[in-house]
């Protein structure tokens, strides 16, 4: 007899297996779910890139560096967190390791992810801002797809309910991970009465993030990182009354769990920041081969099949022009990129730079440009840009 028959019909199963061998190679469902998050979260931010002028493949060589960073905070986060698991009495230090037995951190990923986001668009000369913005709804959508991955595991549940989505749970074993205990007719073990499916409430929640993020930034046409900050809040608000809903085992501060404080504390970091920060959205045109023909927009809804690349369009771009909407727009229309000492006066507010200000008080129209000035857009035109990476 099992503990199956002791719960309600109407209720949200579990599977008993999270991972499958193929041969000598175990498969892990949780695993899976990362990657799958992964893809859709490169594929997101690649369409987003592109509409801002970015050239084409970029988000490839940003995830080389954010993925395996994300990851590595993600895993030291959790560590920092859960001590005791690995270093308190009976605790293995090697287990530290062992991310394939579970154990990340969210927190940790994205600040890791950032960081490594943050090398690669410096290196590719993007502005970090841009990177940011253009990740914001790919980043939670992601995070639901990978929410999946704790289903299969059973884990992340909260109190016993008797609501009618109340989720079934199995009894794990822990000498053979990703599989249920059995009785002695072979069949799963289920854990007494149901439970709040918080990892489900998590994945809605992070997909209303999404389509908010989507939604707002269409609408107000956020940038310099806004549309992140947007991303930070939204998913904030959910963890927080989300966690307390959870009766895992964590490590508590004034008796609230650890990770209730930070979805705090991250949210009003958010919340100054996007508050506080201002100005247009910033575009880029891609100076150099990438520049032979203007990238045509596209909804993120819609996937351009016949687009075939051209090797001048594969090839990297020499550096990128920051550019107002209205210079990009015009770029598109005409192919022709602006000069440079356009896009150079404005600040990163949107305003003009003092050293324009200046200008306009001290010559007149038909006045030359002092040395110094010229001797700037000499060097602009030189390099093809001034520096990207300002938002950095």
């Amino acid at each position: 007899m099992t503990l199956a028959s002791l719960s309600p019909q109407a209720a949200l199963p579990s599977p008993s297996t999270a991972v499958w061998q193929l041969g000598p190679v175990p498969i892990r469902a949780y695993a899976l779910c990362i990657i799958a998050g992964i893809v859709l979260a490169c594929w997101v931010t690649e369409r987003r890139l592109r509409q801002r002028g970015v050239a084409p493949g970029a988000v490839l060589d940003i995830a080389v560096w954010a993925v395996p960073a994300g990851i590595i905070g993600a895993r030291i986060y959790h560590v920092i967190t859960s001590p005791e698991k690995y270093f308190g009495a009976g605790g293995d230090p090697m287990k530290a390791f062992a991310i394939w037995e579970g154990g990340l951190g969210i927190w940790g990923a994205v600040a890791g992810g950032a960081l490594g986001a943050w090398i690669a668009a410096r290196q590719l000369g993007i502005p970090f801002g841009v990177v940011a913005d253009a990740l914001a709804p790919g980043l939670p959508l992601a995070q639901a797809v990978g929410r999946i991955g704790n289903w299969f595991n059973n884990e992340l549940f909260g109190g016993r309910t008797t609501l009618p989505w109340g989720l079934e749970i199995h009894r794990m074993d822990p000498d053979n991970p990703g599989h249920a205990l059995r009785d002695d007719a072979g069949q799963p073990i289920l854990e007494p009465g149901l439970y709040q499916p918080t990892f489900l409430y998590e994945a809605l929640w992070n997909l209303g993030v999404v389509a908010l993020v989507l939604v707002l930034d269409r609408r107000f046409k956020l940038g310099r990182g806004r549309a992140f900050a947007l991303y930070v809040m939204g998913y904030t608000v959910g963890r927080f009354w989300i966690e307390l809903m959870r009766t895992d085992e964590a490590n508590q501060i004034l008796g609230v769990r650890l990770n209730v404080w930070t979805a705090a504390l991250v949210f009003l970091g958010a919340l100054i920041y996007f508050v506080r920060v201002r100005g247009p959205r910033d575009y880029l045109i891609p100076l150099g081969p990438a520049t032979t023909t203007p990238p045509s927009t596209s909804d993120l809804s819609q996937v351009d099949l016949s687009e075939r690349e051209t090797p001048a369009r594969a090839a990297a771009p020499e550096g990128y022009r920051v550019v107002s909407e209205e210079q990009y727009a015009a770029w598109q229309d005409t192919g022709v990129v602006p000069p440079a000492d356009d896009d150079d006066s404005r600040s990163d507010d949107g305003q003009p730079s003092d050293d324009t200000a200046a200008a306009d008080l001290t010559s007149s129209d038909d006045e030359p440009v002092d040395e110094p000035s010229a001797a700037r857009t000499d060097r602009a035109d030189a390099t093809g840009a001034r520096p990207a990476d300002r938002d950095s």
